[in-house]
């Protein structure tokens, strides 16, 4: 499965978001998604990638996030 469609996951699942919102270019405020929101996904992807995802700053993107997670895999 490809990152993005398992982040899309995540988000659907843990933030109830449209799959379809959940683009490469959908910023997380367009999501609706704040800083607290991203503590509780930054679990979730750690879970689902096995990976320390870490505090990266200025992911503002679907598309950043994914670039984020595929450098660390």
């Amino acid at each position: 499965m490809a990152t993005i469609d398992t982040l899309r996951d995540i988000l659907v699942e843990t933030m109830d978001v449209d799959a379809a919102a959940v683009t490469e270019d959908a910023t997380l405020d367009d999501l609706g998604i704040d800083s607290l929101d991203m503590t509780e996904i930054m679990c979730e992807v750690e879970d689902a990638f096995d990976i320390d995802f870490g505090e990266p700053e200025g992911l503002t993107t679907v598309g950043q996030m994914v670039a984020h997670i595929d450098s660390l895999r």
